[in-house]
């Protein structure tokens, strides 16, 4: 029984994986994470006028917001695939796959990043920073040409930990409701997991619990980047003595692990200092100036992404398959 279930997952994570690098993430269409957001901007107010406006208070609010989304969001995904399997065990299998499909985005963050390429390109700096600023936090109306093509790099390499090897992993491991909780924890962090007067008390336990999911996703996003870079002919010795070199230089445990291979990959140098919110944020510098950020290196970050994610399905899906379906 074990065996059939988790066999099954693995089969829905491989169909969901295919459909998503096939159809991405249309924006018209109804999206899980999309409703974890409105979920999250819902009960943020709510939350904030019934809890003490204290520091204590906004930790406990900040916690309650944790288990609220948590909760709805994983049972809710838990109703729908109870109710389809009490309709058709096809059904079931069926709705197992579109929620794999809709916790990857392979597709979706090669056709954010390509359209600030594809800008560049043109030579439409303008069209280009706007392109950036729907993909990346920082501020981008003085960005130039290489400050807007190191952002986009960046957000290609972050995203590969939290928004591929995270997922696949958590989808591997626990199936469809493993994927939704990773992906709300996740949601929360992006949302509330700031380190600023509004949310520094409110987000510390979304924040904190993103630390504990993404920690050892994003030291293996990191390893397969390395990995990676060698099979699509980038530079894989010095991504792997970048990446144990400048992996740890982020204040944030997981964020620079895959920037840093990233960056010894191309041969670049990634963050650095940033604005946001009008704001300079010193943050390291990974890797090393061995050429400047150029247009280019979008497309190369994103073949590197994509071996990453192949990587990923083969490591947590493929072999696990493998050993399942073989005869006893």
């Amino acid at each position: 029984m074990i065996r059939t279930f988790y066999t099954q997952n693995l089969l829905a994570l491989l169909a969901g994986f295919c459909l998503d690098l096939l159809l991405g993430d249309p924006h018209w269409a109804p999206h899980p994470v999309r409703a974890m957001g409105g979920l999250i901007a819902l009960l943020e107010p709510a939350l904030r006028r019934l809890f003490p406006k204290t520091p204590g208070g906004a930790r406990m609010a900040g916690r309650a917001l944790v288990l609220l989304v948590l909760g709805l969001s994983v049972g809710t995904a838990a109703l729908i695939l109870y109710l389809c399997a009490l309709l058709h065990c096809r059904l079931a299998f069926g709705a197992r796959v579109l929620l794999c499909y809709q916790l990857l985005a392979v597709k979706s963050l090669r056709a954010e990043s390509m359209a600030v390429y594809w800008a560049l390109a043109r030579g439409d700096l303008d069209a280009a920073r706007k392109a950036v600023s729907m993909i990346v936090g920082r501020d981008t109306d003085g960005l130039d040409q290489a400050g807007v093509a190191k952002a986009a790099v960046e957000t290609v390499a972050e995203n590969t930990a939290d928004g591929v090897v995270a997922p696949l992993l958590a989808l591997a491991l626990a199936g469809p409701l493993g994927g939704v909780a990773y992906k709300a924890v996740n949601t929360m962090d992006s949302m509330v997991g700031y380190r600023n007067e509004r949310y520094l008390e409110f987000g510390r336990c979304a924040a904190r619990l993103d630390d504990v999911c993404n920690f050892i996703p994003a030291r293996l996003a990191g390893g397969l980047f390395c990995l990676s870079a060698v099979l699509t002919g980038f530079n894989g010795k010095n991504a792997l003595r970048i990446f144990c070199r400048d992996r740890k230089k982020h204040p944030s445990p997981n964020s620079a692990h895959t920037e840093a291979a990233c960056a010894g990959a191309l041969g670049v140098q990634l963050a650095g200092p940033s604005r946001y919110g009008g704001r300079w944020v010193n943050k390291p510098a990974l890797g090393d100036p061995i050429h400047l950020v150029e247009p280019a290196d979008i497309v190369r970050a994103n073949r590197l992404m994509y071996g990453t994610a192949f990587l990923s399905l083969a490591l947590f899906c493929g072999a696990p398959l493998l050993a399942l379906l073989w005869p006893a």
